[in-house]
């Protein structure tokens, strides 16, 4: 049976275990703290207290060094954070904390990583891409290294998309919209283990395999074992396609202009063979977030029913570098609104889609994104925001402590720069909509309140313009139910339909 080691309403999670300890970052009523909790009697050490945020605790094989990340705010993870090491002291305490990287250079630390000499390893980005750097006799170094993300925006904690092993290391990154997993060498060498899988997450390696969560265009997740000795792969968990391979359509890589810049996603083509058929764009969550190519019950759904989708990785996503990640710095609701136009002008210039018969959809931020584009653009024949914020500074007084400042980057200071939120709330820029839009929501979200939904389907309604509301009781943020997906799923391309129907 199962056997509590804490008391209380405190929150822990990074959980990593050492010499019969539990190291974590704890939770206690918005204050965060890294301790141990040992295994035999369930007694609390305190680690580390006094910066806003913890994360990744790790200690190394000899179990004299300690590391870790911290970051203050105003500050996210993939804006600027710290990798902090302690040593044991002679009376087995820890020592005082070192900062190895980060201290008042603008760089964002993730996955630290202990090697088998106890040399300390960690991804910075500070070379402009999350890459492996490390500790050598001259300082903290860059490991040979693709230019590339090696792992996406840390949102949650426990990622694990590299490690070290002997002189390289095992890694996830990406390459020309794919993501590839790969033993590198000291001398620069990789040796490829992505054997036809396109993301690659929660790596683990032994003598024998390599082990991963891995995904492809044509399967959903499954836990993998790779042989090291002959690449074979055993699926031990998950995996398998709810279509036959053929009947997939298969995620392009796309590269388009936009704002005087360039943007990212993926296009998949419509499945019923129409020549220019109609095009559904996808705007993810986040906004720091990411989509990747592989298999998506969501878009075969469209691709199926006769439209292609556009999965953009719009100016602001991960895995493309550092610079691209900034790129909604203050520019929210600008430049991701540029970029999800963009796509449907490339699109069609390639004759690959009918620019009269665009529709855009997107959840949470990617909700914001999505009315954003039709109060004030002319692009869309019609757009769906499930569970999206129409109103930014109504979410700025709800939101909590790891975002208590994410709208202040995004978009400005809410009292300082209240007219720029003025002009990019799309609640009250409604009466600048003048196509249909149908919307999701739960009724238990706390982030995006239901009345914030409520009040942008009024304000359509009252303008006379075709809107729909469905609300889901037992719903939070982000559906979560199979049974609320799929109903959504069924409106939204019927809303759609509808639309396409009246105009013919």
């Amino acid at each position: 049976m199962p056997v509590a080691l804490t008391q209380g309403d405190k929150r822990y999670g990074g959980v990593f275990f050492s010499n019969g300890q539990v190291l974590a970052v704890e939770e206690d009523h918005n204050t965060h703290r890294l301790v141990a909790i040992n295994l035999a009697d369930g007694q609390r050490v305190l680690l580390a207290e006094g910066a806003d945020f913890y994360a990744s605790p790790i200690v190394s094989a000899n179990g004299k060094r300690l590391a870790w990340i911290e970051w203050q705010r105003p500050h996210q993870p993939w804006t600027r954070s710290r990798l902090m090491c302690a040593a044991k002291q002679d009376d087995g305490q820890w020592g005082a904390a070192v900062c190895i990287a980060g201290d008042g250079a603008e760089e964002s630390l993730q996955q630290p990583r202990f090697d088998a000499q106890s040399r300390l390893y960690c991804l910075t980005d500070r070379g402009g891409f999350w890459q492996p750097w490390g500790e050598t006799p001259s300082g903290f170094a860059a490991l040979a290294a693709a230019p590339a993300d090696h792992a996406s925006a840390p949102w949650q904690l426990g990622s694990c998309t590299w490690l070290p092993i002997n002189d390289g290391y095992l890694a996830s990154w990406s390459q020309d919209g794919s993501g590839v997993l790969g033993l590198c060498q000291a001398d620069g060498s990789t040796e490829d283990f992505s054997v036809g899988y396109s993301r690659f997450r929660s790596l683990a390696v032994d003598e024998e395999f390599v082990y991963c969560i891995a995904a492809s265009a044509v399967s959903t997740a499954a836990v993998l074992a790779i042989s090291r000795a002959d690449h074979s792969v055993h699926v031990l968990a998950g995996g398998g396609s709810p279509l036959p391979a053929e009947l997939i359509s298969r995620p392009q890589a796309l590269c388009y202009p936009s704002g005087g810049a360039e943007a990212y996603g993926y296009f998949y083509p419509a499945m019923t063979g129409a020549q220019k058929p109609p095009l559904v764009v996808f705007i993810h969550g986040g906004p720091t977030s990411a989509c990747y190519p592989v298999l998506d019950p969501r878009i075969q759904y469209w691709t199926h029913r006769g439209f292609a989708v556009a999965d953009l990785n719009y100016r602001g996503s991960s895995g493309y570098g550092r610079a691209y990640r900034q790129g909604l710095h203050l520019t929210w609701g600008v430049a991701d609104v540029q970029d999800a136009c963009a796509v449907v002008a490339h699109l069609a210039e390639r004759g690959l889609i009918d620019q009269q018969q665009a529709f855009i959809r997107g959840g949470s931020a990617g909700g914001y994104t999505t009315l954003c584009a039709l109060a004030f653009e002319d692009v869309f024949r019609a757009g769906a925001s499930l569970y999206g914020v129409s109103d930014p500074v109504a979410l700025a007084k709800a939101t909590h402590k790891f975002e208590g400042d994410y709208l202040d980057w995004l978009i400005g200071d809410p009292v300082k720069d209240i007219e720029r939120y003025e002009a990019r709330t799309p609640l009250l820029h409604a009466d600048r909509i003048s196509v249909p839009v149908i919307f999701f929501q739960g009724e238990l979200d706390a982030v995006v309140v239901p009345d914030q939904t409520r009040a942008m389907l009024k304000a359509l309604q009252d303008n006379g313009i075709k809107a729909e509301g469905h609300f889901y009781p037992d719903e939070h943020h982000v559906f979560r139910k199979t049974h609320n997906q799929a109903d959504a799923l069924e409106k939204e391309w019927r809303f759609y339909r509808d639309v396409l129907d009246q105009a013919v």
